[in-house]
């Protein structure tokens, strides 16, 4: 607070500052009421949030961390973020915490024409038992289906109850997300089902993905890679993948051994989906998502505190 403006000359910015801030008069009516120059109204608001009488702030509604989502949203020119704020949810698992918000984002933003494409991710398969309702959608499969330990859940049923609930069309196949070769991954490709499936990804609209970081523990992907594959990867500068589309620190994608063993949609379809959200938690994929970001493979984003904190500071 400025101590050379004495009691008077404080107590009147107050009394503007409420007037303006709580009882939402403007500076008009306000300059009318105390028989001042609008200018004069309009300095002292000013002088109040300088120094420190008036201090604006956008707090959070429902667990999200409102102030936070702008400043990502802007800074990324996204068209969707929500970042939920852990701090304020203490105890609440980050992974369904975030499945929660993204159900509410798709609830919110899809249209009946709209095409969703989900692939399997531990992140997406969280969403999915938060969602309660959903336009009438059709749902596409965009990946093979993967065993997790103490996951029982494929990409097949992520799609399924997901159509369930919006009463929509589903497109499906079965296959595996990654083979053991090249070979029999070209093999299933060719199957009728399959080759259908992955075409089908060419109508989407919207889709919501995972994102893996390439490190242990932090990507799906990385998990059934081989040690040689990894180490290739990492010789590529390959920093990440979204469903299986690995990229690099510029978010440009890469194509090696790996990738041409994995059932999934293509990067040149990932690029051309509209709107992707992408559900990542925990500041160590910040260059990971960064980087998706930066090569517009995703341009939605629902994720934690602890990573949007990192992505605006690091």
């Amino acid at each position: 607070m400025d101590a050379s403006q004495g009691p008077a000359e404080l107590v009147l910015m107050a009394a503007v500052a409420r007037h303006h801030y709580l009882d939402g008069r403007s500076k008009v009516q306000i300059a009318d009421d105390l028989g001042l120059s609008r200018f004069k109204v309009a300095r002292l608001l000013d002088a109040a949030r300088e120094c420190g009488l008036v201090r604006i702030e956008i707090g959070q509604v429902d667990g999200m961390d409102l102030d936070l989502s702008a400043r990502l949203q802007q800074a990324f020119g996204l068209t969707h973020c929500a970042v939920h704020a852990a701090r304020g949810r203490m105890g609440e698992d980050s992974r369904a915490a975030l499945g929660r918000t993204a159900a509410r984002l798709l609830t919110e933003i899809l249209r009946p024409s709209d095409v969703l494409g989900l692939p399997w991710s531990r992140s997406v398969l969280a969403m999915t038992e938060h969602l309660t309702e959903l336009s009438p959608v059709r749902v596409v499969q965009l990946t093979g289906a993967m065993e997790v330990a103490g996951v029982d859940a494929s990409a097949v049923d992520i799609v399924r109850r997901v159509a369930q609930v919006a009463g929509g069309d589903s497109s499906i196949f079965h296959a595996p997300f990654a083979l053991d070769d090249v070979q029999s991954a070209s093999a299933i490709r060719r199957q009728a089902s399959v080759r259908d499936g992955l075409a089908a990804i060419d109508a989407v609209t919207h889709a919501a993905v995972g994102v893996g970081a390439w490190a242990d523990g932090l990507s799906s992907i990385y998990a059934v890679a081989t040690p040689e594959e990894r180490l290739a990867a990492a010789r590529e500068g390959v920093i990440g993948e979204v469903s299986g589309v690995l990229f690099d620190a510029s978010g440009t994608p890469v194509v090696n051994s790996l990738s041409d063993r994995l059932i999934t949609l293509s990067a040149q379809q990932l690029v051309r989906i509209p709107d992707v959200v992408a559900i990542a938690v925990g500041r160590d994929k910040v260059d990971a998502v960064r980087a998706a970001l930066h090569g517009h493979l995703v341009n939605g984003l629902v994720t934690d505190d602890a990573l949007a904190t990192a992505l605006l500071t690091t």
